[in-house]
């Protein structure tokens, strides 16, 4: 059996269908990305099938991802495999995972049929996936509640008709790692031709148990571990792909198994789908939280100083965190943007040399001291910037006061237009939000979260704002980055616009496409 266990990134699929608003199609390549340098084996990118837009990310991520072998989730249904063959047949390399429920209780009360004929689409659907790719993965959804005999029936099944990887998930998080892990043993034991697939865990995190229950598959034979960037998914989230990654480097003496996973991608990776997804990472979160490598006991920073293992498992450079932190001004030349995001991980080719040293001097300018959680901020909202080109700000003005009605006049690009608005509101981030829907003739968005934050340490941190729009019965996040809060919020809202614009381009474009099929 080899000692390499395969990680399965999830975060894209799983990930995002648990999150408080959907992801863009460009946010979710940039992610897919960043899963690629990290080094994952496999990108789960989306269910093709259950939207025009998520049809698309796939399409673009696989096209776009070499090193990494792109995935897409279908149920046991033509049609979901149909337009996962289609969504993926540009990569050079593609896998269709198809799934379908095991348990009794979702055999009975969800598909409500026999087991029998539950076998039969199982296999009719591996064999339909196997038509357009030699790599098919299948799940027994709810495995952790499946009777262990029916198991087997369904992994030598589904093994048969041509899966060479299997997926056991504990779906609803209720198993222990003992039994979790005898589960895995069962099904080596008792499975004939289980030698000819890779064995895969799918492990929710119900009972805070995710990462210990994947770690069990793992000892028992598992090799694929299907996880996310900080643990998000589902209710209480997956396995956490940091701290099993993590596990299994930091007690390789033990385990004896690697990855393929540099582990010094872990916290720009974390910290991007943190941002992009909103979902904040806690502060004792394992291996990626603020808190992981600070110790606030005298005893604990006594013995760090004399020698770091006392206390410190692994370094912090480990998982890619720079203790050095360099502080910028505006006399810091090109080249030493240049070295300094070199330092940090950064590639030339992830950013416009030119448009982050312009808003770097803008920056600094305004704060006087620019340092390195400021730089990467910079660097992350001038990709998003860019990315997003329909809507722009081009001018801002607002007014507040204690005795004053607080006022806003912005000017807008709205594709090659230039237009202008000024509004009143309850405050002055509201006068210009109700100058932007001016604009746009009122459009129906509501803002449903909006969340101001700082970026950084100190009274001259970055206001960094978070906004939840519902439009047209979907939720879209946005995020705004600057040194006033009005032009964040603003920022913000303009981030949503753009994708909103790109939802409604992608729809228009299925709507023709059905017109001409005569749908």
């Amino acid at each position: 059996m080899t000692n390499q266990v395969k990680i399965f990134d999830t975060t894209l699929r799983d990930g995002e269908q648990a999150l408080p608003a959907s992801l863009s199609g460009k946010e979710k390549l940039r992610i897919a990305l960043a899963l690629e340098r990290l080094g994952v084996d496999i990108i789960e990118a989306g269910f093709p099938v259950s939207s025009p837009g998520d049809f698309e990310s796939v399409r673009s991520i696989a096209r776009e991802v070499k090193n990494a072998t792109v995935c897409g989730l279908a149920r046991a249904v033509p049609a979901d495999i149909e337009a996962c063959a289609k969504a993926l047949n540009v990569a050079d390399h593609f896998r269709i995972h198809t799934f379908i429920a095991t348990s009794e209780i979702h055999v009975g009360a969800k598909l409500r049929k026999s087991q029998d004929e539950v076998v039969d689409m199982a296999v009719a659907a591996v064999e339909l996936a196997r038509n357009a790719t030699d790599d098919v993965e299948f799940s027994c959804e709810d495995a952790g509640r499946t009777h262990i005999d029916y198991l087997c029936r369904m992994v030598e099944a589904a093994i048969d008709a041509g899966a060479s990887t299997v997926n056991i998930p504990d779906t609803v998080g209720y198993t222990t790692p003992t039994e979790f892990g005898g589960i895995i043993s069962q099904l080596f034991n008792r499975v004939p031709n289980i030698d000819k697939a890779i064995i895969s865990v799918h492990c929710h995190n119900d009972l805070g148990l995710a990462v210990a229950n994947s770690l069990a598959a793992i000892e028992a034979g598992a090799r694929q571990v299907e996880c996310t960037v900080n643990g998000i998914g589902e209710r209480a989230g997956n396995c956490s792909l940091e701290e099993i990654a993590m596990i299994l480097k930091t007690r390789q003496d033990m385990l004896g198994l690697t990855t393929g996973i540099d582990t010094t991608e872990i916290s720009r990776t974390s910290k991007l789908v943190s941002q992009l997804c909103n979902m904040p990472v806690q502060a004792n979160k394992a291996i990626v939280g603020a808190n992981a490598f600070s110790h606030s006991s005298g005893i604990h920073q006594d013995g760090v100083l004399k020698a770091q293992n006392t206390y410190e498992i692994m370094t912090p450079e480990s998982v890619g965190i720079n203790k050095n932190n360099l502080n910028l001004t505006s006399r810091s030349g090109r080249h030493v943007i240049k070295h300094r995001l070199s330092e940090l991980g950064y590639k030339t080719s992830d950013y416009d040399l030119e448009a982050v040293y312009t808003a770097f001097l803008k920056l600094a300018d305004a704060k006087g001291t620019v340092y390195d959680y400021d730089l990467e901020a910079l660097l992350f909202f001038d990709q998003q910037k860019h990315e997003a080109a329909y809507y722009k700000l081009l001018y801002l003005q607002a007014n507040s006061g204690r005795e004053i009605i607080p006022s806003a006049t912005v000017k807008l690009a709205v594709g090659e237009q230039e237009i202008t608005r000024a509004a009143t509101g309850n405050g002055p981030v509201d006068a210009a939000y109700e100058a932007i829907k001016d604009i746009l003739g009122h459009p129906e968005i509501d803002i449903v979260d909006f969340t101001l934050d700082s970026k950084g340490e100190g009274a001259d941190a970055l206001a960094q704002v978070s906004v939840i729009a519902e439009y047209k019965g979907r939720r879209f996040h946005g995020i705004g980055l600057a040194t006033d809060i009005v032009e964040a919020g603003v920022n913000a809202l303009i981030y949503v616009l753009n994708n909103t614009h790109i939802a409604d381009q992608i729809d228009h474009h299925k709507s023709q496409q059905e017109q001409v099929a005569g749908v």
